[in-house]
């Protein structure tokens, strides 16, 4: 399941819809399998079927393409809420990671 809290979850809230929704920004340029969804994004299988309808119906995320009988969905970068959550989640990242170029370099003479 989920280890740590990332600055996302911290900021919006840990719950399985928004593990899955972090996974799923994360690797908005690509497209799952709903077993992968449920293995990467840390939620159990029943949990992922009982949100994932809400997700397509407020088409979040939309079906990309069929390999057997596997269907693939990616993240629907098209919606307006969706965008906003993407700069939102691009925001935080950028915010969480500003120390670094606060940190003066040390110089070291061998």
């Amino acid at each position: 399941m989920a280890k740590e809290l990332t600055v996302f979850r911290e900021f919006i809230g840990d719950s399985p819809t928004t593990r899955l929704l972090e996974f799923l920004i994360e690797g908005r340029f690509f497209d799952y399998t709903l077993t992968e969804l449920a293995e990467k994004a840390g939620v159990s299988w029943r949990t992922l079927h009982r949100i994932f309808p809400y997700f397509i119906k407020a088409k979040i995320v939309k079906k990309t393409r069929e390999v057997g009988r596997a269907k693939l969905y990616t993240l629907n970068q098209e919606n307006p809420g969706v965008k906003k959550l993407i700069e939102l989640f691009d925001r935080l990242l950028e915010e969480d990671v500003s120390y670094i170029k606060e940190v003066p370099k040390i110089k070291t003479t061998i």
